[in-house]
């Protein structure tokens, strides 16, 4: 929050969202953006690379990368100048959490 006031000090794509998931880190500093055109012609358009984060509202790892990454104005930074964030709520798009966590579990025997 900005300083005495009510307002969030960020907003970005994720707040039109109606997963509950995703709404809770549209005040998050790095930038984010649901799966969709959107974010895939804007990463190509800035020649960024993509930083997929995939989780759900019960996942508690995803709640502590938020707290000690994803909330640093430094790190932020650093993402958006970098990066285009796109999250993927699991439960919402289980096609695309399947696509990604076969491919983890291909590359690193795990997840």
């Amino acid at each position: 929050m900005k300083p005495d006031s009510q307002q969030p000090e960020f907003s970005h794509e994720l707040i039109n969202e109606s997963s509950p998931y995703l709404v809770q880190h549209a005040h998050n500093p790095v930038n984010g953006y649901p799966w969709g055109d959107k974010a895939l012609e804007k990463a190509k358009t800035e020649n960024k690379l993509l930083l997929i984060s995939i989780g759900y509202s019960a996942c508690h790892w995803c709640h502590v990368m938020e707290h000690e990454n994803l909330e640093d104005t430094e790190v932020a930074t650093l993402m958006n100048q970098n990066y285009v964030r796109i999250k993927v709520d699991r439960e919402g798009r289980p096609d695309i959490d399947k696509i990604y966590m076969t491919a983890v579990q291909l590359l690193t025997r795990q997840g």
